[in-house]
Parts: C-alpha cells; sequence; structure tokens
C-alpha cells in the first residue's frame, strides 16, 4: 500500500498472477507524474479545509462564550490550580477576591478580603 497502489504478496510474483502480468510500467510512471504535477493543489485544498474546520470551531466555541466585565470592587471567584486541588471532589474555584484594577482584555488585579494584594494575579 504504497502511495495508493496495493501491495503484491510474493506468491503474486513467483506464480504470475493476472494482476502482475497486467502491470505497465509507463502507465504506471505516467500515473505517478500526474498524481506529482496535483500535489500543490491537493495540498492547498487540504488546507483551505482545514482553515474551514478551524473557522467552524472557533465559531463554535464563539457563540458559546458569554464575554464578562468586571468593575473594581466586584467579587469574582478564581479557578482553582492544579496543585490547589486535593482530589476530584475538591471545589474547582477560590475563595471570592476583589477586583482592585481592570487593565483590558479581561485582565484584572486581584486582592483577597482578608489578606491584602495577590502577586502576579
Amino acid at each position: 500500500m504504497v502511495y495508493e497502489s496495493d501491495a503484491m504478496i510474493p506468491v503474486e510474483i513467483h506464480e504470475s498472477s493476472p494482476r502482475f502480468l497486467s502491470f505497465v510500467t509507463e502507465e504506471s510512471n505516467e500515473q505517478r507524474r500526474v498524481n506529482l504535477d496535483l500535489l500543490d493543489e491537493a495540498r492547498e485544498e487540504a488546507r483551505i479545509k482545514a482553515e474551514a474546520v478551524k473557522r467552524r470551531v472557533k465559531h463554535q466555541y464563539s457563540s458559546k462564550v458569554k464575554p464578562r466585565q468586571f468593575q473594581v470592587a466586584d467579587l469574582v471567584m478564581r479557578k482553582a490550580h492544579p496543585y490547589e486541588l486535593e482530589n476530584k471532589l475538591s471545589p474547582k474555584w477560590t475563595r471570592p477576591f476583589k477586583v482592585t484594577e481592570a487593565k483590558g482584555n479581561g485582565s484584572y488585579k486581584l486582592e483577597t478580603l482578608e489578606r491584602g494584594p495577590i502577586p502576579r494575579s
């Protein structure tokens, strides 16, 4: 099964099967050249299809995402890091935090309610 042709077992070659006898080298070489000529077009078609799939996935994901904007002094929950989870039943979110600064693009500076600012939040 190399380059879209069926594999031949050694018995077919030694016993002169009809498939082996009907094989024409020039025809095979010509078919291989045609396939090589169409290779760039096949790659371009595959690239276009992959791009279309990416766009469909992005659109499907984006249609389910609800954009949210937080203001200063809002209380928010933060997703727990894997090292904060003790087992699979542990809460997926950590205690409430207070937004101290909105930096844009969905990033915020947070602080705890009792201890103060959180570095690198």
